[in-house]
This record gives structure tokens, C-alpha cells and sequence, in this order.
């Protein structure tokens, strides 16, 4: 009745690579060892077997619950320019203008050549 039980807890890594090896050992099953160590669920037992293949029985002992921090993390803003300094930026943004206006004007002569004259009424 204890391994049916819906209770949550926290488990040390001694634990879980002892519950994985004495699955191993015995040849129990998933479902059978987590009955036999009273795991309420057969997937943490799962989930454990994996971590312990994939990773190694040494990620077991850590605690690996909830997100990430990402306080570890830096955020690299750029500095401010200041637009007095740097003319090049300005320069640039006066040529993307130009060329910006000069295919506006281009397309429109290319659309009024291509468009058929109607006839006046």
C-alpha cells in the first residue's frame, strides 16, 4: 500500500543509483522496482535509468528541478553613440534615402510606360 501512495519527495543520489542498480542487478522491472522501494511513480525510476545511461550515474547527484538561471547569463548592450561623433551612420542613412526615392521614381515611369493608354470619350 506504501508504493500506491501519491506522496511527493526528494530523493538523494545514493538513492536513485541504488534504486537503478538493483534493477539492474535483480532484473526487475521499472514498475516492479518502483513498488519495491515505495517511488509512487514508475516514470521517476524511467527518468532516472535514463539520466543514468545518457549521463552517468554522477548527474544523479545533482538537484536538476526547475528552469535554469539565467543569472549567470550576461547581457552585452551596446553602448550609446553619440550622433555628433559618428557622421558615417548619418551619411548612410541620408544615401539608403536617396536610393530608396530614386526606385520609387523609377518604378513609377516603369509602370506608366507599361500601362496601356485608353481611350478619350
Amino acid at each position: 500500500m506504501k508504493g500506491l501512495s501519491t506522496t511527493h519527495g526528494t530523493y538523494t543520489g545514493e538513492f536513485k543509483v541504488s534504486v537503478i542498480e538493483y534493477m539492474h542487478n535483480t532484473g526487475a522491472s521499472i514498475r516492479k522496482t518502483a513498488a519495491h522501494f515505495n517511488i509512487p511513480s514508475y516514470r521517476t525510476v524511467s527518468q532516472w535509468e535514463r539520466i543514468y545511461y545518457e549521463q552517468g550515474k554522477e548527474t544523479l547527484f545533482k538537484e536538476q528541478r526547475g528552469r535554469r538561471s539565467k543569472m549567470g547569463t550576461k547581457c552585452t548592450r551596446k553602448p550609446k553613440t553619440n550622433i555628433e561623433t559618428n557622421e558615417d551612420p548619418l551619411a548612410e542613412v541620408q544615401r539608403l534615402r536617396m536610393e530608396n526615392e530614386y526606385l520609387k521614381k523609377l518604378n513609377a515611369l516603369i509602370q506608366k510606360r507599361e500601362r496601356p493608354e485608353k481611350p478619350i470619350k
